[in-house]
């Protein structure tokens, strides 16, 4: 069993810095791209970064400048630090990740949601 454990969000004053993990835990062959997805109340998911196996990173234009993703495979772990924070930033916020099963069959995995509510 592959599990995701997501941490860091919660309430931010606009302006202010969060940075959100996903631990990735279980049986698996390798960790491919990691990534961050947020949903608002009543709007579609959205991609707002990942990380590729080799460091090359995507952005959304939304978060591009102000947010940094980067990941440690020794622990498994992806990393989201987002700067400069604004109410539209307020969502559930998603860790995916595409790995390869012990099998080396290629899936895709999500986190729980982690609530990230930016306000004053």
């Amino acid at each position: 069993q592959v599990q995701l454990v997501e941490s860091g969000g919660g309430l931010v004053q606009p302006g202010g810095s969060l940075r959100l993990s996903c631990a990735v835990s279980g049986s698996f062959s390798q960790i491919g791209t990691m990534g961050w997805y947020r949903q608002a109340p009543g709007r579609q998911r959205e991609l707002v970064a990942d990380i590729t196996l080799g460091d090359r990173t995507n952005y959304a234009d939304s978060v591009k400048g102000r947010s940094t993703i980067s990941r440690d495979n020794t622990k498994n772990t992806v990393y989201m630090q987002v700067n400069k924070l604004k109410p539209e930033d307020t969502a559930v916020y998603y860790c995916k990740v595409n790995l390869w099963t012990l099998q080396w069959t290629d899936r895709d995995y999500w986190g729980q949601g982690t609530q990230v509510t930016v306000s004053s």
